[in-house]
């Protein structure tokens, strides 16, 4: 009886485990092997790592500045639509459900499995099927939490941010334990210039900005923040500034226990890390890594379903995924979307690989979104905005994003190719859908199509459901009889 929408149910502090959920997830116990392995040397990965934490920063506290101006969510694509202009916003949005968030989703998705495994088959690794399929029964459990209610979805992510925070300070307390016991070896000639490869840097930029990833999920669900005008710069920043924080002595207490070789030769860092610090944990460290992933997973796919129902809403998405479950409030279509890419990617995928394959439509995007902001603000500066960043701020980061954007085209030039491609095929599908209004036949084709969809497909699979039943009753009191016979 009463209007369906998205509530106001994201309070400060589950902001801010949103953004620590999103955050402290797989990158920084599967990124630090990629930063040490583009950099070249202990100091010059930490030195990107900080890098990364500083220009994360610049980027949340534009973004903020963003979703203090710009009332509604989605994110890049809401950013970039009011900004720049629809034909933009449709190639994020296009690059993002394509290529994107479910390659992001495969990788946190593959990080899951693979640690929730490890002590069963330690000191082995784990066999490749068994952690896909661990991955996948992960990654349905997220989806099915988040069809089914909001606050619960909540809930789970301020829980698993504890657990996040837990995990690093068992690591962090070992490492700095044995630093102060003066173990210092393994920073011996810590700035070596010979294994340093410049054009290298921007995938270790990558692999950095993957773990600090998360500090725009704020802005995906601007509409269903309590008082976003205050919560949105202070969940921000205070969230940003302890994940800096907590990285930088988590990558140190690394470099401490295992030494330059170890961390390259791993393939689950945290895991290799306990073994050697203390194997009483070896147990329950992988675990709490991959419940942390499990967050991660659940902050993605909260946050890009609200980007397919803002789009729905403004018109450059199919009006299906613009609809509320009536009960539960929740944008079911638009949550269950991206479940057979996904999938998919999980099962062909590898890690590395796949952190490539998205970062550069992703950086590509987020550079182009702050430009929005510096565009914005040159067309309306009479806008009274309750929180602004000095100019400086978004200039250097779309400068210091596009700059790393086009200097991957040397680093890894196919995986940045497809990338690349992925981007541009979304010229065709707008210029040919978007754009032009779709004829009379076509809209009532995909009305008649949608009208099937919510009207005639359910009662087929009831009806399927209801036969299939009734066979397999069938079968199991012939089988029943079978054995009583025997």
């Amino acid at each position: 009886e009463e209007a369906i929408f998205l509530r106001k149910k994201i309070t400060l502090l589950r902001a801010f485990s949103l953004l620590i959920g999103s955050m402290v997830g797989s990158g920084i116990f599967i990124s630090p092997k990629g930063v040490l392995e583009n950099s070249g040397s202990v100091g010059f990965s930490l030195v990107v790592w900080f890098s990364c934490g500083l220009l994360s920063m610049f980027g949340a506290l534009s973004y903020a500045e963003l979703g203090t101006r710009i009332t509604k969510s989605g994110g890049h694509y809401i950013y970039i639509l009011e900004t720049l202009g629809p034909l933009p916003s449709f190639l994020f949005l296009w690059a993002e459900f394509f290529a994107i968030r479910p390659a992001n989703s495969a990788v946190v998705s593959l990080a899951f499995g693979r640690y929730m495994l490890e002590p069963f088959f330690a000191p082995c690794a784990a066999p490749v099927p068994a952690v896909k399929l661990v991955s996948l029964l992960g990654y349905y459990m997220v989806l099915t939490l988040n069809s089914w209610s909001v606050t619960w979805s909540a809930r789970l992510q301020t829980a698993l941010s504890v657990v996040k925070l837990l995990a690093l300070a068992l690591i962090i307390v070992p490492g700095m334990m044995l630093l102060a016991q003066g173990h210092t070896e393994n920073f011996q000639d810590a700035f070596d210039r010979q294994s340093l490869v410049l054009d290298k840097l921007p995938l270790a930029f990558y692999a950095g900005m993957f773990a600090y990833s998360g500090w725009f999920q704020t802005s995906f669900v601007r509409e269903e923040l309590v008082k976003p005008e205050r919560n949105i710069p202070l969940a921000v920043i205070v969230s940003v500034i302890t994940v800096i924080v907590g990285y930088m002595l988590t990558n140190v207490s690394y470099y401490t226990v295992l030494g330059t070789q170890d961390v390259l030769a791993s393939p689950a860092v945290a895991v290799s890390f306990v073994q050697r610090a203390f194997k009483s944990l070896i147990s329950v460290v992988p675990v709490l890594v991959a419940l942390s992933c499990f967050g991660t997973l659940n902050g993605g796919i909260f946050t890009f379903s609200r980007t397919l129902f803002v789009a729905s809403r403004e018109g450059q998405w199919p009006p299906l995924f613009s609809m509320i479950h009536i009960r539960r409030h929740t944008p079911l279509p638009a949550v269950m979307l991206m479940f057979p890419l996904v999938t998919a990617m999980v099962c062909v995928g590898d890690i590395y690989h796949l952190l490539n394959f998205f970062s550069f439509s992703r950086w590509l995007f987020i550079g182009l979104a702050t430009l929005g902001l510096i565009v914005h603000r040159h067309r309306h500066p009479e806008l009274h905005s309750p929180f602004k960043v000095p100019l400086f701020v978004p200039v250097s980061f779309t400068i210091i994003c596009l700059f790393t954007v086009a200097m991957s085209f040397y680093s890894d030039p196919v995986s940045i190719s497809i990338g690349c491609t992925m981007v541009l095929s979304g010229f065709p599908v707008y210029y040919l859908i978007t754009h032009r209004q779709m004829s009379d036949r076509c809209r009532n084709l995909f009305s008649i199509s949608q009208d099937f969809l919510w009207t005639k497909l359910p009662s087929f699979f009831s009806t399927l459901s209801d036969y299939l039943t009734h066979k397999l009753q069938l079968l199991l009191e012939v089988v029943q009889q079978e054995i009583k016979t025997y």
